[in-house]
């Protein structure tokens, strides 16, 4: 299954009129103001809420040049209730490939997918919310739930009460272990390596060789994926940048440790931001590359300015609903990126937390009831699928070019959309 087309939306202001005012009077407050908060807090404000989103950084945020994979729920906000043009956010390619250490082409699928950066499709979102009740420097520090209200406290030592709290704010959440206590994080083995080069800077093999096509190179126990993104100035050829992520094995302990530990002597626990990487680890990333990848992936890993790198840890929670506090996206389930489903995922809550909230009509302890156990089903599917897809990968040396049941899919290798909805209603109505 291939996305849906997407149409310039021009007709409908950004300040429409909610979609319903089921819920006026009413607030809800959201803790993380990224790309699932935004969601949220939009989706919500659509069907009456009052919304204010409260975000721990103090700036407007950037995801370092990192992709994502558009799929139906990650663009639904703009294709349904927005004015922004889908078309701008995004770039495609026609094909899924696999290249062999000589660049042949050992395996081609005509599939079409799309593709936004991150910054690209936060400062969209951002737009349409708007900054008047969005919140920087906000770290929310604990909350109390409660059956018809809960409370947030933040960092300055102010309070916010609300009849509604969404946590979106990610892997790291306040809140988490107050939901599940035994939902600890567990790491996968290894991190996955990113980075982006302007495609103007390739050579013309490369670009004629990648630029329409999301391109695989499989080595033993390890794996590269590569797309066309936007760049900060636009989708058209000369601002586009190849991005990637390269999974990479690396033994939990001092060797995991010592990557972590950036230029300045500090060790991070997730991540390591541009520029901070120590050399040594950047030298043997790119003379690695050049060894083992396909020619053309190699190139852009050796082209790469800055590159990054994540640890990729599994994390689920058993519970989304405390009170009338909610997990959303990452938060709640924080799956391996192999299925290109975490945005989608973020958003897929988000939107099926607004078609609960309608269906119940005004009780939203009675919405977070049933919407929690067809959320959780979902995230727990993914959350297995991409467990095996790395394992494949990275251990077992099953992974083979053009194995359809290793595609992109938030519902399914290569499924992008259920095939059916909650029917919300219906729960509804005997909860």
């Amino acid at each position: 299954m291939t996305l849906r087309t997407t149409h310039p939306r021009t007709t409908r202001p950004r300040t429409a009129a909610p979609a319903s005012d089921t819920y006026r009077g009413r607030r809800a407050v959201v803790i993380g103001g990224s790309i699932g908060g935004l969601t949220a807090g939009l989706l919500l404000r659509d069907i009456g809420f009052d919304v204010d989103v409260y975000e721990r950084a103090g700036t407007a945020l950037h995801g370092r040049g990192s992709g994502i994979v558009l799929q139906p729920d990650t663009l639904r906000w703009f294709v349904e209730r927005s004015d922004a043009d889908p078309s701008a956010l995004a770039t495609s390619t026609s094909w899924v490939q696999y290249l062999d250490r000589e660049d042949r082409i050992l395996s081609r699928d005509q599939r079409t997918w799309q593709y936004t950066s991150w910054g690209t499709f936060y400062r969209a979102l951002l737009a349409d919310f708007g900054t008047e009740h969005y919140h920087f420097d906000a770290a929310a520090v604990d909350f109390t739930p409660g059956p018809t209200e809960s409370s947030v406290v933040f960092a300055d030592g102010h309070s916010e009460t609300a009849d509604l709290v969404v946590f979106a704010d990610g892997i790291g959440s306040i809140a988490r272990d107050r939901f599940d206590p035994q939902a600890l994080s567990r790491y996968s083995g290894y991190v996955g390596w990113r980075g982006t080069v302007p495609l103007r800077d390739l050579s013309d093999g490369t670009r004629d060789l990648m630029s329409d096509a999301i391109s695989y190179s499989v080595v033993p126990h390890s794996h590269i994926t590569l797309y066309p993104i936007p760049g900060e100035d636009g989708t058209g050829p000369d601002e586009q940048l190849m991005n990637y992520v390269w999974y990479r094995n690396v033994e939990e302990g001092a060797a995991l440790n010592e990557l972590l530990t950036t230029r300045t002597g500090r060790t991070g626990t997730v991540s390591v931001p541009p520029g901070q990487v120590q050399e040594a680890f950047l030298a043997e990333l790119r003379a690695t590359a050049l060894d083992q990848l396909a020619p053309a992936a190699a190139e852009v890993v050796v082209k790469t300015a800055d590159p990054y790198l994540q640890v990729v840890i599994d994390t689920r929670s058993s519970r989304m609903v405390v009170g009338t506090s909610v997990l959303l996206g990452d938060a709640a389930c924080s799956a391996r990126p192999h299925a290109a489903a975490g945005t989608a995922k973020a958003a897929a809550d988000a939107w099926a937390l607004r078609d609960a909230l309608l269906a119940a009509d005004g009780d939203i302890p009675g919405a977070l009831r049933v919407w929690e156990p067809p959320q959780l089903q979902m995230s727990e599917a993914l959350l297995t699928r991409v467990v095996e897809m790395g394992e494949r990968s990275q251990f077992l040396g099953t992974w083979y070019p053009g194995d359809p049941t290793l595609r992109f899919g938030l519902y399914g290798s290569g499924i992008t959309e259920p095939e059916t909805q909650p029917d919300y209603s219906a729960l509804a109505a005997t909860a």
